[in-house]
């Protein structure tokens, strides 16, 4: 054998690789299959494209960049083939209490209410427990003595309605008493809402007020001459203290009271809540002075209202003269500042879109303000209809034979409102009802006269209700606590629970007397 060598020699030929290795017998069987020798299998027009994108992906991989606009029109390709007919329908369930049932609910417990023909003295009896709160004295000690000379007069301006004026006044008689000025009788802002001109003299006794508070706080009707004289008898012309709502009486002393040295006399406009709620107890003392001693309403609304409250006791015989009050507000205004939405329909959207616009411009339809009514009612921030009146108290034990003196103003849509609660309460009255038109004919076109009746009516009830808070309702149950040592008959619902309770038609009559055993808090 001839050794191999790399460089070959003249003449002869360049020598071959050697042979590749033969593959695999099985993947040479797999190659000749069954197409045969030397045939490839047939593609399809599909696997061919894909293949050839596959291949300029893995080749060029800067496509990839294109990779989501690829995606997206495939989506949009494969989107328009699809019938959106099987797309499921997702329902949305309200929250519960969210949504007024209660007429569904009315209309259920209504025959099983008629049908109930027992009697009970639920006016007498509701309050099962004894009062344990120990006896409440009241903050007033009248003074005796004469009083310091005057720093100087202030002259406020009352705004808002009948109980707004009245906070005002107790809060102008704390302030003068503590920096010992002169208070001249406030003068009432005539408001677009009310619109009533009354003045203070109009509604309460102003010498009677003088009087109580003479040995506590100088007061006087009209501002001396020579003091006037200084500023053209103009009022406008007096310095005007833009007091922050809620000011400390501190700050009345450190700012208001320099002021006040040195022009003796000042403005303060407007005045509803300048004074904060905390303050130390001689200023609370003349709060309470003012608003529970010496607040007496004038002689023609006193009469009547007096009058009214024989009437109801007269009319509650069968009770022992003792009548049930309930302070109502269920006004067109109050709906509408609410956003609740009730079971008017498209009628009472309008209207109550309406009403916003005529009372609080703008205010709700500014941009971004977002109103949902199914939360306000879960929040128990809806007032109460007079149906759901009628429900809570017949669910408290209330019979047809309790007799209601109904204290509001003019309720939206009496007429489809009111009739719920005069089937289940037909000895229910109103002051129009009590009293003949000849009777309110001085008082019918001002809102506060007409409110003070209210006031008297329900001072003197065995049982109070308040079903939507405010300023009528806390002045009532503090002045009837002060007349009652402490403790009267007030019923305040817990408007969360019953508007969870009013959302379930499926209850009874039963649990409804049960649930509102706890729910009205008494």
């Amino acid at each position: 054998m001839q050794p191999y060598n790399r460089i070959p020699s003249s003449g002869q030929s360049t020598p071959s690789p050697p042979p590749s290795p033969l593959r695999s017998p099985r993947l040479r069987r797999s190659k000749q299959g069954r197409f045969g020798a030397g045939q490839q299998p047939g593609r399809t027009f599909a696997q061919r494209l894909t293949w050839l994108i596959l291949s300029v992906f893995l080749r060029r991989q800067g496509i990839f960049l294109f990779a989501p606009l690829i995606y997206i029109s495939g989506m949009l390709l494969y989107m328009g083939t699809v019938s959106f007919d099987v797309v499921p329908v997702i329902t949305h369930r309200t929250a519960p209490g969210s949504v007024y049932r209660s007429p569904q609910l009315y209309a259920k417990l209504l025959p099983e209410m008629d049908s109930d023909n027992s009697t009970s003295d639920t006016i007498s009896t509701i309050w099962k427990h004894s009062y344990k709160g120990g006896q409440w004295q009241p903050c007033v000690n009248k003074s005796s003595g004469g009083l310091p000379e005057s720093n100087g007069y202030i002259y406020v301006e009352a705004n808002g309605g009948l109980n707004q004026q009245r906070t005002s006044i107790g809060n102008a008689v704390a302030v003068a008493g503590y920096l010992n000025a002169t208070l001249v009788i406030p003068n009432f802002h005539y408001h677009s809402v009310w619109r009533d001109p009354s003045k203070f003299k109009d509604i309460y006794d102003e010498d009677y007020f003088i009087t109580t508070l003479e040995n506590d706080v100088h007061v006087v009707n009209t501002i001396p001459e020579y003091i006037m004289e200084r500023f053209d008898h103009n009022m406008s012309n007096v310095y005007n203290f833009r007091i922050k709502a809620w000011s400390s009486i501190q700050y009345y002393r450190d700012a208001v009271l320099p002021k006040l040295l040195e022009e003796k006399i000042i403005r303060i406009s407007p005045f509803a809540n300048r004074l904060s709620i905390d303050a130390p107890p001689a200023v609370q003392r003349l709060r309470c002075l003012a608003n529970y001693e010496a607040l007496k309403f004038s002689s023609p609304i006193l009469t009547l209202g007096e009058s009214l409250v024989a009437r109801m006791k007269k009319l509650s015989a069968n009770n022992g003269g003792k009548y049930v009050s309930v302070h109502l507000r269920f006004e067109e205004d109050m709906v509408a500042f609410s956003c609740c939405v009730f079971d008017g329909g498209e009628e009472e959207i309008q209207d109550m879109n309406a009403a916003r616009e005529r009372g609080w411009r703008g205010k709700f339809t500014k941009p971004g303000r977002v109103i949902r009514p199914g939360a306000i009612r879960i929040n128990g921030k809806c007032p109460l209809t007079p149906l759901e009146v009628g429900l809570m108290l017949r669910g408290m034990g209330f019979d047809k034979s309790t007799s209601i003196y109904l204290a509001s103003g003019k309720i939206y849509k009496s007429e489809k409102t009111m009739a719920p609660l005069f089937e289940m309460f037909p000895l229910l009255q109103t002051k129009e009802m009590l009293a003949s038109a000849e009777e309110l004919a001085p008082f019918r076109n001002y809102s506060s006269r007409m409110a003070a009746i209210d006031y008297t009516v329900c001072f003197h009830s065995e049982v109070f209700v308040t079903t939507q808070g405010g300023n009528f309702p806390h002045f009532l149950m503090g002045h009837r606590r002060y007349l009652y040592g402490g403790h009267s008959k007030t019923v305040r619902p817990d408007k969360r629970k019953l508007a969870l309770l009013f959302d379930n038609p499926k209850i009874g009559v039963e649990i409804l007397q049960a649930s509102n055993a706890e729910y009205a808090n008494s």
